[in-house]
């Protein structure tokens, strides 16, 4: 972790907007790997505890946000039911910045342009404890994942591939 001032964000101001307690991490970013799998290990935490937030746009429903472990490889069929579409896929890069105002790398399921809908891998359930982007590359919030949920007004859902 940095010794620099990390940056507060949007995301951070939402939390302490509704008196969530959270902790800011920083790291260092190198834009040719920005793998959420990296971003653990610079953060020394386990990827299991590093939630990646992907943009996706449904049939009904339109876009929503996926939070699921570093590691993990989303299931857009387990995403589609849990969100209520009959089909779901990923929206391009080049849109994730225009709907979110988030760039590849600093997505954060927090304080987006709009309030997306937030689904939350369900592995989440069973941990104390997890990181989401803050909303900037290599800045990181640790926060409970029901705390998160709170704050998007998400869901749990199985969410990846076996």
């Amino acid at each position: 972790m940095s010794k620099c001032k990390i940056p507060k964000t949007n995301a951070a101001r939402l939390l302490e907007t509704l008196d969530i307690p959270f902790e800011l991490h920083m790291t260092e970013v190198d834009t040719s790997d920005l793998s959420a799998v990296t971003l653990a290990h610079r953060l020394n935490a386990d990827p299991a505890l590093v939630f990646k937030t992907l943009v996706a746009k449904g049939d009904k429903t339109g876009v929503l946000m996926a939070c699921i472990p570093a590691a993990a490889e989303l299931d857009l069929k387990a995403l589609a039911l849990a969100s209520g579409n009959k089909h779901v896929e990923m929206v391009a890069l080049k849109e994730v910045r225009p709907l979110t105002g988030y760039v590849r790398g600093g997505c954060s399921p927090l304080a987006a342009k709009k309030a997306y809908p937030v689904f939350v891998d369900e592995s989440a359930i069973l941990l104390q404890e997890i990181y989401v982007s803050a909303g900037q590359r290599g800045v990181q919030i640790k926060l409970q994942p029901d705390d998160l949920l709170r704050a998007v007004q998400g869901t749990y859902a199985m969410l990846t591939r076996k």
